[in-house]
């Protein structure tokens, strides 16, 4: 279906009509067998916390706050069990759709964020519902010494949810970055 604007004026267009918390910063024309959803080869999640007594204000809305104090060392010991391809079934959440459990993730890893905010980064092709807050629900369990950081592989291979952690909030979640490889339409 070919577009009666150029790629430009939707750019301005879109933004003039979006509220303010939604910016487009790229607009470009796709084949008619584009899905934005289906079409993504790869995805980055950041999940944000704030490990300290009080948030700050203009962070609130943004974070998990988890004011005991975590081991960070651990959950990245533990994260370090996540990249790969496994079957995610315990870090899946119910209402989910897809036919297997089965993902492949690049990269998972803890950061410290400028604001000073711990970020969990995970990289993979695709994710389960929920999967990403699955994941950090129970890396702060870790994180308060509630779980071994050996304990993330175990939990992995036995495929039971019950025996993961909570799921996170949904505040801290951000879906950063998604990769497609196709071509462009002329």
């Amino acid at each position: 279906m070919a577009c009666a604007h150029d790629e430009a004026t939707l750019l301005r267009a879109l933004n003039a009509n979006l509220p303010p918390a939604v910016r487009v910063f790229d607009v470009r024309v796709m084949p008619d067998d584009f899905h934005a959803r289906f079409s993504a080869t790869g995805k980055t999640y950041e999940y944000r916390i704030w490990n300290g007594l009080a948030v700050p204000p203009v962070l609130r809305l943004y974070t998990w706050h988890v004011p005991q104090p975590l081991d960070v060392a651990a959950m990245r010991r533990a994260a370090d069990a996540i990249p790969g391809e496994h079957d995610f079934a315990a870090f899946q959440g119910a209402g989910g759709m897809t036919h297997t459990s089965v993902r492949r993730v690049q990269s998972a890893r803890w950061l410290t964020a400028a604001d000073g905010s711990l970020v969990f980064e995970v990289a993979g092709e695709g994710f389960l519902r929920h999967m990403v807050r699955s994941l950090v629900g129970t890396l702060v369990e870790v994180g308060h010494r509630r779980r071994d950081p050996d304990d993330m592989a175990r939990l992995i291979a036995a495929r039971e949810r019950s025996g993961a952690g909570r799921t996170a909030p949904a505040e801290g979640l951000f879906l950063v970055k998604v990769e497609y490889h196709i071509h462009r339409a002329s």
